[in-house]
């Protein structure tokens, strides 16, 4: 526990911080999912919807500091690659 008045404040603001970037993070997942699991139903009028949603909201995670800069390029990398697959399987059907 801290002893000091301002290792109690900091206490207080580490904790505050942390509800928040979990929000943030969870919220970040959630939009991830949900276009993954439009991909791979086929759907793609919903992913495109999604996609752009969802890049988004991982920009701003890395913006808020919640994702390292390089996991946020990692993400948009693969959902970018998995959505444009889906499309030329489409064209192509």
């Amino acid at each position: 526990m801290p002893n000091t008045k301002s290792a109690k404040k900091q206490l207080r603001v580490n904790l505050r911080r942390r509800a928040i970037n979990r929000a943030v993070r969870s919220r970040t997942r959630t939009f991830i999912k949900k276009l993954r699991k439009a991909i791979e139903a086929g759907d793609v009028e919903t992913a495109k919807s999604l996609y752009k949603e969802t890049m988004m909201e991982i920009d701003k995670a890395v913006k808020k500091g919640v994702f390292h800069e390089n996991k946020g390029s990692r993400y948009k990398s693969r959902l970018t690659k998995k959505l444009n697959e889906l499309l030329r399987a489409q064209q192509q059907a």
